[in-house]
């Protein structure tokens, strides 16, 4: 009876110090994606891209909005967020809301034509994804006038 015990007990032990394992291996994993130019989301809800990275401090600087940076912990960042791509068969927003191909929607169907917003121009996150520190400076530096 106190040898099942004893291997029981070694069981939970064994266990527990193999899910440790797997947890610092996913830590060490996300870690090494951590570079700027990559969307991540903070542990209190916050999305944002890595601006830099200070590994002597353990400090994150994120850009949450253009022209708007939080420095938070490293370990405040909790995942890297993946851009969503539709599988084959799910459908995008804009085929949810079309119509059948030569049926036109009547007069009361029809919504107000909106007046043109002007917009400034933003480079696109792909191109972002690439610059130099001193680029994005020069870029938010540039959209806040």
């Amino acid at each position: 009876m106190t040898i099942l015990l004893l291997v029981i007990f070694a069981f939970f032990i064994f266990t527990m110090f193999r899910r440790n394992k797997k947890a610092q291996a996913q830590q060490a994993e996300m870690r090494t994606k951590f570079v700027p130019g990559v969307e991540v989301m903070t542990n209190f809800g916050l999305f944002g891209r890595i601006l830099s990275v200070d590994d002597a401090e353990n400090k994150v600087v994120l850009e949450l909005s253009p022209g708007a940076t939080a420095t938070v912990h490293r370990q405040a960042v909790s995942k890297v967020v993946e851009p969503h791509v539709p599988a084959e068969g799910e459908a995008t927003q804009t085929e949810i809301g079309a119509e059948a191909p030569g049926s036109e929607p009547s007069l009361e169907e029809r919504p107000a034509p909106r007046p043109e917003i002007q917009r400034p121009e933003v480079q696109r996150p792909e191109a972002q994804l690439h610059e130099t520190p001193e680029q994005t400076l020069r870029r938010l530096e540039g959209e806040g006038k």
